[in-house]
């Protein structure tokens, strides 16, 4: 058994997690909801986050899972944006992914 939240490991017949209070799943349903980076490819980037989270709202609204990758690092004083942030989607959603966006781009 694992703990979904903070990834400690259980013998079998323990439920909860001790740490973190939440319930355990197996090793199984964990590694199922794990992200393979092969699973997913980028179809989007901007430096805005609001902008992200739209596509990003606009996909789920389709029905299209998607995660938005922030490469944004708050420690590292620079001047300028240098913020890169991806939306990536799963590989057999690309094509329908980008349509909703370029139809996005199409109505502004």
């Amino acid at each position: 058994m694992i703990c979904p939240k903070c990834e400690a490991e259980y013998v079998e017949g323990v439920t909860v997690c001790a740490d973190c209070n939440t319930e355990l799943v197996t090793v199984e349903e964990f590694e199922h909801h794990l992200i393979h980076h092969d699973d997913w490819t980028p179809i989007f980037q901007t430096s805005l986050s609001y902008e992200a989270d739209m596509i990003k709202a606009n996909l789920e609204g389709a029905e299209i899972e998607s995660i938005v990758l922030s490469q944004n690092d708050k420690n590292f004083p620079a001047t300028g944006d240098l913020t890169v942030i991806k939306v990536l989607v799963k590989k057999n959603d690309e094509e329908d992914a980008k349509q909703i966006i370029s139809d996005i781009n199409t109505e502004q």
